[in-house]
C-alpha cells in the first residue's frame, strides 16, 4: 500500500528526462514556440521516449506516479522558461508514452 504513493523513483526519473530535454533543448536556438514546431520537436525525441519506456517496464508505474511524473516534467519546464505549446505537448507525450508503455507490459504478463 504505501509503495503506492512512493515518488522516490518516479521523480529522480522525471529529473533524469528533464535535464536530457533541457541540453537538446535549449530555451535559445530552438523555436518551439507554435503548437506545430513543439511537435516536431517532440518527435525527434527517441531516446527520451524509449528511457521512458524502459522505465515503465521496470517499474510499471501506478496513476498516482503518472500524474507526479506529469507534473514534475510541466512545472519543470515552465520554471525553466520554455514556451506554454512546447511544456503542453512535452508533458502530454511523455506521460502518453509512460502510461501506454505501462500497458503494454501489463497485457504481457
Amino acid at each position: 500500500m504505501f509503495n503506492w504513493f512512493s515518488t522516490k523513483e518516479v521523480d529522480a526519473f522525471a529529473d533524469s528526462v528533464i535535464k536530457d530535454l533541457r541540453e537538446r533543448f535549449p530555451q535559445t536556438g530552438i523555436d518551439v514556440s507554435t503548437r506545430k514546431s513543439a511537435e516536431k520537436a517532440i518527435r525527434t525525441l527517441d531516446r527520451i521516449l524509449s528511457e521512458i519506456a524502459a522505465f515503465a517496464a521496470r517499474h510499471t508505474p501506478n496513476l498516482y506516479q503518472k500524474a507526479r511524473f506529469g507534473n514534475r516534467i510541466k512545472w519543470a519546464l515552465k520554471d525553466a522558461g520554455y514556451p506554454e505549446p512546447f511544456i503542453d505537448v512535452a508533458t502530454r507525450e511523455f506521460v502518453k508514452y509512460l502510461t501506454l508503455s505501462a500497458s503494454g507490459r501489463k497485457r504481457g504478463r
